[in-house]
């Protein structure tokens, strides 16, 4: 009796523990396939030029990626273009930054250079805690195209998209994967 007691005690003991780890349920090869991307790193741009200026910039951790926003007041649809680079400059000087890649996030809007998220020194935003975007900083505003540098862990995919909204603003979009 008290063997059968040990035994069934110890075999609730590993069903407990393998479904606490995640043997049983959601496993591995599931959590991977929802964070499957058709994304690329090939250059990604469109034509137009906004009619607003930028006024705040800001990024955010999620499962999968990291994002990258760039808020426009009025539409900011296909006023972008993001490439990978070798290292990203402003006027013929490179912008150092952090990471094993670098990407060049153009966005044919002006900014205003008194703002309080453009005035920071040399990060606009602080990428602690972030499992791709190692820094962001300012690289310059020229003929009404401003320049970001973000620099990532490494030459990973991403996309871009713009996103209407709040009202008459708009988003330019920057997600990076965090693995290929």
């Amino acid at each position: 009796m008290r063997r059968t007691f040990r035994t069934v005690l110890a075999t609730a003991a590993v069903i407990v523990l393998t479904a606490a780890m995640g043997v049983w349920g959601p496993g591995t090869a599931q959590a991977h396939s929802s964070c499957a991307t058709a994304w690329g790193s090939l250059p990604e741009a469109g034509p137009a030029m906004t009619t607003g200026e930028i006024y705040n910039i800001r990024a955010g951790g999620h499962a999968c990626f990291d994002r990258l926003v760039v808020d426009a007041a009025g539409n900011a649809a296909g006023a972008y273009s993001v490439r990978y680079v070798p290292a990203v400059t402003e006027d013929g000087d490179v912008v150092p930054l952090r990471g094993g890649a670098f990407l060049e996030v153009v966005v044919r809007a002006p900014i205003i250079p008194t703002d309080s998220f453009f005035v920071s020194e040399f990060n606009l935003i602080d990428t602690s805690g972030y499992r791709t975007f190692r820094q962001v900083d300012w690289a310059g505003n020229f003929e009404g195209q401003s320049t970001v540098g973000l620099g990532v862990r490494a030459r990973l995919p991403f996309r871009v998209m713009v996103l209407p909204g709040p009202g008459s603003y708009s988003r330019v979009v920057v997600d990076v994967a965090h693995r290929w």
